[in-house]
């Protein structure tokens, strides 16, 4: 009678524990919890950067090519390990994200206020010169290569942090304009739109009033998506050596810098390199979960 009691608790006990499991996979499926998990570490350490490192991030402490500490040679003094000129690895990533925040923020910020505005105007005006001016102009200027472009202007203007803000602007409104366009040009036939049209409503009041608020779902979307695609550049241009110039730390240029190591210290490249994949597919799932969250014809399937 004891065994069977036992045997019944330990079945019961398995059932809670399988129905937590499946709990938590579906409340893992519905809520972005991991990616939310690595934004919000980028977003902590880019702020408290200067308070959280362990040590200065330019500072060589004679200890080369240390590994991490998990490690051998590892030790707790240097959590990912030195460098090839003993700096801190992981000092120098919490610097380089913080650079990376300021940069991809303010460049998408501009890139999207860019966007935003030529797509409600093409929009709203859909079938004008307007419209195919503006259409042809994203047409073009999509056309182009674009790490092509950004090398070129690192070439003529020289690489700095203000170049690469600027370079990435550049490159992140085409594709904001096409998704508000065509937000817009279904908007502007609502009923409200022809009210205020007929209420004698400027054309600013009413793309500004009326419409901008109804596409403001899609901007934050592709904004999102257009973030994970600017770090990736940034760090391409970085490990080019068109991004961040040196010794500011990028982990772009802290892959470039140990891609001649990847034999006796391989961590120099991959923690840094993991790292930046992480964020990059963290801002894609955010991205991808808030499309899904704000599409009506996919909540109705969910």
């Amino acid at each position: 009678m004891t065994s069977i009691t036992k045997e019944s608790g330990g079945i019961s006990v398995g059932r809670v524990a399988v129905k937590w499991l499946a709990d938590g996979w579906q409340f893992i499926r519905r809520w972005p919890v991991i990616p939310g998990i690595v934004i919000a570490i980028l977003l902590f350490s880019s702020i408290f950067a200067p308070w959280i490192k362990p040590h200065p991030h330019l500072t060589s402490h004679g200890v080369f090519q240390q590994g991490p500490a998990w490690t051998a040679d590892g030790s707790m003094e240097f959590i990912f390990g030195t460098d090839d000129i003993g700096r801190d690895i992981l000092s120098r990533m919490i610097e380089a994200s913080r650079i990376t925040v300021i940069v991809v923020l303010l460049s998408v910020t501009v890139g999207t206020v860019i966007g935003t505005t030529l797509g409600l105007l093409a929009g709203y005006f859909g079938g004008s010169a307007i419209d195919e001016f503006i259409m042809r102009l994203v047409d073009v200027w999509a056309a182009l290569p674009q790490l092509l472009v950004l090398l070129t202007i690192a070439l003529v203007f020289g690489a700095g942090i203000n170049v690469l803000i600027t370079s990435l602007a550049l490159i992140s409104w085409p594709g904001a304009v096409r998704l508000v366009r065509v937000e817009a040009l279904k908007l502007r036939n609502m009923d409200y739109v022809d009210s205020a049209r007929i209420s004698g409503a400027t054309n600013r009041r009413i793309l500004y009033r009326h419409i901008f608020p109804g596409v403001i779902n899609t901007v934050l979307v592709a904004t999102t998506l257009a973030t994970g695609s600017l770090i990736l550049t940034e760090a391409t241009l970085s490990f080019l050596g068109a991004g961040i110039p040196p010794p500011q730390p990028s982990l772009g240029g802290m892959i470039s810098g140990g891609r001649d190591f990847l034999r006796d210290a391989p961590h120099i490249a991959s923690i840094p390199g993991l790292a930046l994949a992480a964020i990059v597919m963290a801002g894609n799932f955010l991205g991808d979960w808030l499309r899904d969250r704000f599409d009506p014809r996919l909540r109705q399937i969910n």
